[in-house]
């Protein structure tokens, strides 16, 4: 992304969406999103992580009149709980940000200041989905709202300018299907498939963490680059080469067993299979919708997502198409929505701005 002098005076709003892997940074001047940003955050290596985030995207946040939060970073496993990860987090974001005006996303009760949100943390926890799909069913009315990111897949349901979930917590969504845990880049191939076709015949995999499926992606050639922002499995460089590598241990062999296509056809299985579990969840989460309801896509797996369009028949709409967004930042916007998302909806909370006056 092209650096752009940010202004001041402009009602300008920070979005951050405090993730465990990513933070992401979003920023609105009257209404629309001009500027967002991802960058790794690995937060199970220490807190000092989110500092150093903050400080990469300060030029998001400079001169903004308000900075709202959303997060997921709660469950990083350096907290012993969601709780203890939630009021810690909230520390360290009043800390930095204290001398400004704060708002915290807690869902179902809108947006909180940071005291409320310490005692709201049920709440707190894990609701980005929440802020993105709310913005998005205010905007198309009904729909099936899928944002893939690395990690994660939200699918959640649309109907009558609303959210109509039927789970709220991670636990609650991932038994009614509109919380699938896999991701465009971060997951680990055996966790989308227990074996592969190999040479004509299916293999068991080997259980480790020899690849990820930014290396599938990567050797299909739908990765942005710009996507995969931690180190590889081995550590070593980011190419298709390289990825053909990771992904061939999987199967106990070497990148030189077997040919370009055939690596090719082993990445396409496993592309196929993350997808099929998506597609189970979308079909149950979207039974509830009208045939008109179109797919509407965020997040870093948007190319997996076309895909699950055409299966279900649906109509394919970028999250970024849906929200007043600058053209240079659409497809930042897209892969940051929860960021997005927080900064739209905190401009528009009733009474929000005069309150905190």
């Amino acid at each position: 992304m092209k650096a752009r002098r940010m202004e001041k005076g402009k009602n300008a709003i920070a979005g951050f969406d405090v993730g465990g892997a990513h933070l992401k940074v979003a920023r609105a001047e009257q209404g629309r999103i001009v500027a967002a940003a991802t960058s790794a955050m690995p937060l199970w290596q220490g807190l000092d992580h989110l500092a150093r985030g903050f400080d990469e995207a300060e030029r998001l946040f400079q001169g903004a009149e308000i900075c709202a939060f959303t997060m997921t970073g709660e469950l990083s496993d350096v907290f012993r709980s969601r709780l203890e990860g939630v009021q810690t987090l909230l520390t360290l974001i009043r800390e930095r940000f204290g001398g400004g005006r704060i708002l915290i996303y807690a869902g179902r009760s809108g947006f909180v200041d940071v005291e409320r949100a310490a005692r709201s943390a049920a709440d707190v926890a894990s609701a980005n989905w929440h802020a993105t799909a709310s913005l998005v069913a205010d905007r198309v009315g009904e729909g099936l709202f899928v944002d893939m990111g690395s990690t994660t897949t939200d699918v959640i349901a649309l109907n009558n300018g609303v959210v109509a979930h039927q789970g709220y917590t991670d636990a609650e969504r991932l038994l009614s299907g509109e919380l699938v845990y896999t991701g465009f880049t971060r997951s680990f191939p055996f966790a989308v498939a227990g074996i592969a076709p190999v040479g004509g015949g299916l293999t068991p995999l080997m259980n480790e963490y020899f690849a990820s499926m930014a290396d599938v992606h990567r050797i299909l050639g739908v990765l942005d680059e710009g996507d995969d922002r931690h180190p590889a499995a081995d550590g070593k460089e980011k190419t298709r080469a390289a990825s053909v590598v990771r992904l061939a241990r999987m199967v106990g062999r070497d990148a030189a067993d077997l040919g370009v296509r055939e690596w090719r056809d082993l990445a396409r299985w496993f592309s196929e299979q993350q997808l099929r579990a998506i597609h189970d969840a979308a079909f149950r989460v979207g039974a509830r919708l009208s045939d008109e309801a179109p797919v509407v896509a965020a997040g870093t797996g948007r190319w997996q997502i076309g895909r699950l369009a055409e299966r279900l028949q649906r109509r394919f709409v970028d999250f970024a198409d849906v929200v007043p967004a600058s053209d240079h930042a659409r497809n930042q916007v897209s892969s940051a929505a929860p960021a997005a998302a927080v900064a739209l909806l905190a401009g528009r909370a009733p009474g929000r701005l005069e309150q905190l006056s």
